[in-house]
């Protein structure tokens, strides 16, 4: 696919400084029939580096469809997202899986593990998509294991491991390949409590180390650790708040 002068000159406005996120007048519709839903409509947002947030909401609330637009699984119908300067609608296939593999890291509610494999080699999975040599992903994925508390671990299967590690090398696996954003939906969601406020104090730490982190949840609990809180509500942003106006 050939970039148009339009959508050249468009990355080309980004600068450096520019957010990770960038989303302008986004609305998404699904035809189901005769009926029209709008998932989400006129959705305006930027997430800058190093930033904390959560994106709040009750169910049908819109927030599983912007974390679906936001981690390029799903297209908006209207609007534009730029993704680390990019113009994520001027993307063709390959360009949005490149994205997904190398800018967005994500972390499940029901980890996604491969329960045939290591964790170390779970971890490695992005990488060889990325097309990593063998001795270079290898010391990446144990040290990204390293940096969640799972030295001693890697060689375990999901299986042989409590829910708390599965999520933890969930969460290496998202780190893996650096990416420029962080995107957990639901991430204690099969958690006991204790667990949960173990790896929420996990992703405390991660963005203490300069990590930008975007959590999905409806529970205040979890969206209490975020520096920022976005309320959806029947599709639309209604709240938009830092932690300071918070306390």
């Amino acid at each position: 696919m050939t970039d148009s002068p339009d959508t050249m000159n468009a990355v080309l406005e980004e600068s450096p400084a520019s957010p990770v996120i960038r989303l302008e007048n986004i609305g998404r519709t699904y035809v189901m029939g005769d009926e029209t839903i709008h998932a989400l409509h006129d959705v305006s947002l930027h997430i800058e580096r190093n930033e904390y947030a959560a994106i709040m909401g009750q169910s049908g609330s819109g927030k599983s469809t912007l974390m679906n637009v936001l981690g390029c699984l799903d297209s908006p119908t209207s609007g534009n997202y730029w993704l680390n300067g990019q113009l994520v609608s001027a993307m063709g296939d390959r360009e949005l899986a490149r994205a997904r593999n190398g800018e967005i890291g994500f972390v499940f509610q029901t980890f996604n593990l491969l329960a045939r494999m290591t964790a170390l080699a779970n971890v490695e999975v992005p990488l060889v998509y990325g097309g990593v040599r063998r001795r270079e992903r290898h010391a990446m994925a144990r040290e990204a294991l390293e940096r969640v508390g799972l030295k001693d671990r890697m060689l375990h299967r999901p299986a042989e491991m409590s829910g708390g590690q599965r999520q933890r090398v969930a969460i290496a696996r998202a780190l893996v390949a650096q990416p420029s954003i962080l995107l957990a939906d639901e991430p204690t969601g099969n958690l006991d409590s204790t667990t949960g406020t173990e790896i929420m104090a996990l992703f405390d730490e991660l963005h203490a180390l300069g990590n930008t982190l975007v959590v999905v949840t409806h529970e205040q609990t979890i969206a209490d650790h975020a520096r920022r809180i976005i309320r959806l509500s029947d599709g639309g942003v209604v709240e938009d708040t830092a932690a300071e106006e918070l306390a």
